[in-house]
């Protein structure tokens, strides 16, 4: 372990202040849809198809997502909350200074998004593909994500705070001051070479050091 060494930099979390929202009155969500100060609020959004949507200080509670397409969608400045589905797409999409709590999502597709400033905080996603994505300014907090693929992606400044990784894949992932020492469980299923720039906590080293140790090539006799 090193001491006094170069302090971690922290992620810059989110400050989302919504205005008073308007409840959404419309139909169906639409392509390159803009959506400002809107609330969608225990609506089912199964299969609609906002591809390249706009939503700026908007608030998503409590609605369905199944195979909604909001591929290229840019989020800003809004809260995701206790929302749910399974294969939801948002590959491609931009992620500024957001919110999501309480998630229960499943395969959601995020391969080549952008994220900045995002907080996400309680909930479970399964299989999350963030292969390619860009993460920044990014924490993971007291949640639990189960086979995340972050493969190739570029990760800066990012923490999983108390948040459960099981089975995750960095494979070819580029990090600077990503701070793994809080999570509650890692579980490292591919990509432990891609590694460098990540801090880890001792305990966390002695549990990977069979891992690393094969990928040094190095045998351990006893």
């Amino acid at each position: 372990m090193v001491r006094n060494g170069p302090s971690v930099k922290t992620a810059r979390r989110p400050e989302v202040r919504l205005p008073e929202l308007a409840p959404w009155a419309g139909g169906e969500l639409e392509p390159d849809g803009d959506y400002d100060g809107v609330e969608f609020a225990d609506l089912d959004l199964a299969g609609q198809e906002g591809l390249g949507a706009r939503f700026m200080d908007c608030a998503v509670r409590r609605c369905a997502l199944d195979e909604a397409g909001l591929a290229k969608a840019r989020i800003l400045d809004s809260v995701l909350e206790g929302v749910r589905g399974v294969g939801t797409d948002l590959s491609g999409a931009a992620l500024r200074d957001v919110e999501v709590v309480d998630a229960r999502l499943g395969g959601v597709q995020m391969h080549g998004a952008v994220l900045e400033r995002v907080v996400v905080r309680g909930g479970k996603i399964d299989f999350l593909n963030l292969r390619k994505a860009r993460l920044k300014d990014v924490v993971f907090e007291g949640c639990v994500l189960v086979e995340p693929d972050f493969g190739g992606a570029v990760l800066e400044r990012v923490q999983f705070v108390d948040c459960v990784l099981r089975g995750v894949d960095f494979s070819g992932v580029r990090m600077a001051d990503v701070d793994l020492r809080e999570a509650a469980e890692l579980g490292i299923a591919r990509g432990v070479e891609s590694l460098a720039g990540a801090v880890i906590s001792p305990a966390q080293l002695f549990e990977l050091a069979p891992a690393l140790a094969v990928q040094l090539g190095v045998r351990v006799v006893a």
